[in-house]
């Protein structure tokens, strides 16, 4: 497990522990997986993977911007790799199928943009499809998630993450690999939407869009 996250994964519990419920954790595969949900803050990550805490970690695509002199050793040693956004980017590519093969989890956030800052968005974030495309092509599980209540963290109300079973997808293999993405999305949006919906967060409603560039739907 990545150092930095270690650290972050004892002080975030500590802090926002106590608020946060988590349901659906039967159904997280025991091997490697995608893990995908609505984006509503910054600490979205953090609170994601507070379920799994301390036994796994999530790991993140973080555009490449971000893997600069003065931040590149935070963002390695907390576990996220870089990913050039809004193109084919081979290299993110490789090293999701390695991390997914090797049992690790891959957290993603499929809109590639947060629902809110600060006032709603006018526009509703469009979800991408290489969330649907790491998981396929590694032939992992691709799980729903939902998160709610991160955007009120100066409060004191109750934060919510809810898991659902993973997509089903068998039925995808006979299709062209674009077109199997984006099926695919259309049923993880449906997925988390409904789990958002439960817990009374962001319900992610997004269409789909430029379905293979793997630059998607990052951090």
């Amino acid at each position: 497990m990545p150092w930095l996250y270690r650290i972050a994964g004892w002080i975030i519990p500590a802090v926002f522990g106590p608020r946060t419920r988590s349901t659906g954790t039967e159904h997280l595969p025991e091997g490697g997986f995608v893990l995908a949900a609505n984006h509503v803050s910054n600490l979205d990550p953090f609170i994601l993977g507070l379920p799994l805490w301390p036994g796994r970690c999530i790991r993140y695509m973080a555009k490449a911007e971000l893997f600069n002199r003065w931040l590149g050793w935070a963002m390695r040693a907390i576990g996220t790799f870089p990913v050039r956004r809004g193109e084919a980017d081979a290299d993110a590519m490789r090293t999701a199928l390695q991390l997914l093969r090797e049992g690790e989890i891959i957290g993603m956030f499929p809109e590639g943009t947060r629902a809110r800052k600060g006032l709603r968005k006018k526009h509703v974030p469009k979800a991408h499809a290489g969330t649907a495309r790491i998981a396929l092509a590694a032939g992992v599980p691709l799980v729903p998630a939902a998160i709610a209540g991160t955007d009120r963290l100066l409060g004191r109300g109750r934060i919510s993450v809810a898991f659902g079973p993973p997509i089903e997808v068998a039925d995808l293999e006979a299709l062209p690999r674009r077109q199997a993405a984006a099926v695919a999305t259309e049923r993880l949006m449906a997925a988390i939407s409904s789990l958002a919906g439960q817990i009374g967060g962001d319900d992610g409603s997004s269409s789909i869009v430029r379905g293979g560039h793997t630059g998607e739907g990052e951090r």
